[in-house]
């Protein structure tokens, strides 16, 4: 038997205001309304995340994270587009030869990386 995933959950304040920022970042819509407790973002060939409400801070380090791919533009434009809707620049592990990655940070502090899209690495490699 094997497992497949249902869910890719995100623990939040506000569900509805954080899904509302990843919402952008995938181009789907929300499935909920202000105010309450669990969010669900279905974006299109991904994983459904749900976002559900908790009391509690973020204090530490992820553990787990998401690696983002564009897939229209170069990871340069998408850190722009992605600061530009809320995302805080956490760090930049570019390497001199294109690759690596970008490290930013959802409105809540969870931390994500921006790697180079398809058509970048073929230009690349």
């Amino acid at each position: 038997m094997t497992a497949r995933f249902h869910n890719i959950c995100v623990d939040c304040h506000d569900p509805y205001a954080l899904a509302g920022f990843w919402a952008q970042v995938f181009g789907c819509l929300r499935e909920a309304r202000p105010g309450d407790s669990e969010v669900i973002l279905r974006p299109e060939g991904d994983p459904v995340l749900l976002f559900l409400a908790v009391p509690e801070d973020k204090t530490v380090k992820n553990r787990l994270h998401l690696d983002l791919e564009p897939t229209d533009r170069t990871r340069a434009q998408e850190v722009a587009r992605l600061i530009e809707i809320g995302a805080r620049h956490v760090a930049d592990h570019t390497r001199p030869d294109g690759s690596g990655w970008v490290v930013l940070a959802d409105p809540e502090g969870n931390e994500f990386c921006v790697l180079r899209s398809a058509a970048e690495r073929l230009q690349r490699d």
